[in-house]
């Protein structure tokens, strides 16, 4: 590579990989000289760029931190990756993020090349986001948060519960992990001697203590894990338990990540354990899978469901079209029977399972 300035434009953009590059990797990737590298990264320095050199035999080149952000070097798939991300950052719970983000697309559009501009331009098109519907989040607290959990340290904060009452914590934090409509901190418990996960949108007054805190394994795979079990456990009002005509990797891609057990029975059958604070949210999130169920436990589900099937044919008036015989009562067949097992009621969505 004998042109100077896409020299230096490739040099950066290998720079800007978070990782240190040996001089004779980047000359062999250049396809020029050590010496004619180490002259380049002059270069790059005359200009403003903060490249940092190790010495020793795992040394290398590396670009660090500077006062001013530099032109990042994207290739295609990483431009329309950072551009859903933004467009879809409108949905988020993190306040203020909507302008910002409107605001780093706008400039990311202007300078991507025709054929990807094409791409993206007909993404922002073709989608809207929808607001989460969840808390807001204030960015600074995020980002404290965050700080704290990369150090790790030690971090202090007021916290309100659910019911209201406030508290101070003296936490070591461990994750953020966020659902798609609020957003958890995952830490140790100094004072409880204990795992906890704290909504952060009842976090206020979040001090990092510089108190730097070893890691602790966390009782659960993985953070995210981790938080599914404690809301399982906490939504304990109701707790259903349902048998699906459904595979149980099926019935997960539905839901989307929502914190519920499921056991498979065979290839076509899953059992589903899920609780809420309300029987209307079960019924809710029943009726969204889009297939027949069996409602195994609990009666007052049963009973929820028949009152609400009641309401439902007593909103749509009369069936429409060629009559094909009374319609049956709730729990009732053609002839009056009881179609459903005691205590299990069966909601069909349509003949082929609701697809």
């Amino acid at each position: 590579m004998t042109d100077t300035p896409a020299r230096l434009l490739k040099l950066l953009s290998l720079l800007q990989t978070p990782r240190e590059w040996p001089g004779s990797e980047l000359a062999e990737r250049l396809g020029v000289s050590a010496r004619t590298v180490r002259r380049d990264v002059e270069r790059l320095r005359e200009l403003g760029y903060p490249v940092q050199a190790s010495l020793g035999a795992v040394g290398g080149y590396r670009l660090a931190a500077g006062k001013a952000m530099p032109p990042l070097l994207l290739d295609d798939e990483e431009a329309v990756a950072i551009a859903v991300g933004l467009r879809t950052a409108a949905g988020s719970a993190i306040s203020g993020i909507e302008e910002a983000s409107v605001r780093a697309l706008a400039k990311l559009v202007q300078v991507l090349p025709t054929r990807l501009r094409h791409r993206v331009t007909a993404l922002n098109a073709a989608t809207v986001p929808l607001p989460g519907g969840g808390p807001a989040i204030d960015p600074e607290l995020l980002a404290a948060l965050a700080g704290a959990v990369a150090g790790p340290q030690r971090l202090r904060f007021a916290y309100r519960a659910a019911d209201g009452a406030e508290s101070r914590r003296q936490v070591e934090p461990h994750r953020l992990v966020a659902t798609g409509h609020r957003w958890y901190l995952v830490a140790f418990d100094n004072d409880r001697d204990d795992w906890r996960i704290f909504r952060v949108d009842r976090i206020t007054a979040a001090q990092p203590t510089g108190v730097r805190c070893p890691p602790r394994e966390l009782p659960a795979p993985d953070a995210a894990a981790y938080v599914a079990g404690k809301l399982r456990e906490r939504a304990r009002t109701y707790r259903a338990v349902v048998v699906l005509p459904l595979s149980a990797a099926e019935v997960a891609r539905r839901l989307g990540g929502a914190p519920v057990e499921l056991e498979e029975l065979d290839e076509r059958r899953c059992r589903l354990r899920s609780g809420a604070d309300t029987l209307e949210w079960l019924a809710f999130r029943l009726l969204t899978l889009g297939c027949d169920f069996e409602v195994e436990e609990p009666a007052e589900l049963v009973s929820h469901l028949r009152e609400l099937g009641g309401r439902i044919t007593r909103a749509t008036g009369p069936a429409i079209g060629p009559a094909t015989g009374p319609v049956a009562g709730p729990g009732e067949g053609p002839e009056g029977g009881e179609i459903h097992r005691p205590g299990v009621a069966r909601c069909p969505a349509g003949s082929d399972g609701g697809r």
